[in-house]
């Protein structure tokens, strides 16, 4: 019951903003009464919580599947920003900001987490597209991993880019083009055009 009931509010906040979803929304999505999902959850913050960090371990097995079966980091670094593209494109504008504006201790806490993985993320793959010869082989991965990380925090800053003047999902996109520009070597360059080409024949 709790595991249906962190999917389906998830799934309600992704689509109508965290604060237009009430506990009565959510109860009556389930089918259940205020008073039974009061036995599983306190409150609607710790609901949040409950969710986010479900939502952190998501992401996490998700990129490790994604590392563990790419043929190279180009592929690996295609495919995250793929996955993540997918998610945003799920997600209402709203979500992100109700979330900073009315439960910002939980934001930060989030946000702490994910950067911290998203560093390890990147700074392996940097390690690995050096290696494979498909990055630069002058990269340091850690300031590479560093600058990442900073940039991707502007791309859910509303100050930087409005809610509603720019979706999520496309400002992710050409950030991961962006990125990977600045870091391929000419080889990579070349592997990039066919990996992109590969993509559009699956679509």
């Amino acid at each position: 019951m709790k595991q249906d009931i962190i999917r389906t509010s998830f799934e309600l906040f992704m689509r109508y903003g965290i604060k237009s979803v009430t506990m009565d929304d959510i109860a009556r999505e389930m089918g259940i009464s205020k008073k039974t999902l009061y036995q599983y959850v306190p409150n609607k913050a710790d609901l949040i919580e409950q969710i986010f960090q479900a939502h952190i371990t998501e992401e996490k097995c998700m990129t490790e599947e994604i590392r563990s079966t790419s043929s190279d980091a180009l592929e690996e670094m295609l495919r995250i920003g793929r996955y993540v593209v997918e998610k945003l494109r799920s997600m209402s504008p709203t979500t992100v900001y109700d979330l900073r504006k009315y439960y910002g201790s939980i934001w930060k806490k989030m946000e702490a987490q994910m950067k911290q993985h998203v560093y390890g993320v990147i700074s392996d793959n940097i390690g690995r597209g050096i290696q494979q010869g498909i990055y630069r082989s002058e990269l340091d991965p850690d300031i590479i991993a560093r600058l990442y990380v900073g940039k991707s925090v502007l791309v859910a800053d509303e100050d930087v880019f409005e809610i509603g003047d720019y979706d999520l999902a496309t400002l992710h996109q050409e950030y991961i083009r962006y990125h990977i520009h600045g870091i391929a070597s000419e080889k990579g360059r070349q592997l990039l055009a066919k990996h992109l080409a590969a993509q559009q024949q699956d679509q």
